[in-house]
């Protein structure tokens, strides 16, 4: 596990550089998840660092394989110094611990929600996971261990996760396309849906 991680955080370093900041959580039961925060020019982007020490596993499998199944950590960005936005780091780590606590596996494609607003007077409680491999690589581990994906997160407005629900990911994406929505404004209000 420890391996794992120390390989992932290199991974990151090589990707966006150091880290500015970093903080801990820990969920009764679960192993610790940090987040490390990345500045980019006005970008902030969070990166949980502890969901990928264990793989995912279908809450329908009989048993857990400690080896073998799809690892993950989560990558939001967001535009600096619009919000509070470095309150997101407990929900963040809330929705990385749910493969550990509720036996869920986080793909492209799926919705997330916290059920509070990620930071203060966000608009938003709920984040798309998008395709890996945009920012950071995915990270190769040795078989039969599955690759470490980086997953985007793009947060969504209760209007935008549930037109998403009816219509599907996809949808909601070529909306947002459409209209040019600066999904890394922490303050955007919900795009055309009509």
């Amino acid at each position: 596990m420890e391996d794992v991680l120390a390989l992932v955080e290199a991974r990151l370093r090589t990707a966006m550089g150091e880290p500015d900041a970093r903080a801990a959580v820990t969920f009764l039961g679960t192993d610790r998840i940090e987040v490390l925060r990345f500045m980019d020019g006005d970008i902030v982007r969070y990166v949980t660092l502890g969901m990928s020490a264990h793989p995912m596993t279908d809450p329908t499998a009989a048993l857990a394989d400690p080896v073998k199944g799809p690892r993950a950590e989560m990558v939001l960005s967001v535009r600096a110094g619009l919000a509070e936005t470095d309150k997101v780091l407990r929900p963040l780590a809330v929705l990385a611990a749910s493969p550990q606590v509720e036996g869920v596996v986080v793909a492209p494609g799926a919705s997330l929600d916290v059920g509070d607003p990620l930071w203060p007077a966000a608009p938003f409680s709920s984040v798309l996971v998008a395709e890996p491999g945009g920012l950071v690589e995915d990270l190769e581990l040795d078989a039969p261990m599955d690759p470490v994906h980086f997953l985007p997160l793009l947060p969504m407005t209760s209007n935008e996760a549930a037109w998403k629900r009816v219509h599907g990911a996809q949808e909601l994406q070529e909306r947002w396309l459409t209209h040019g929505t600066d999904l890394r404004d922490p303050l955007r209000r919900s795009v055309t849906l009509g």
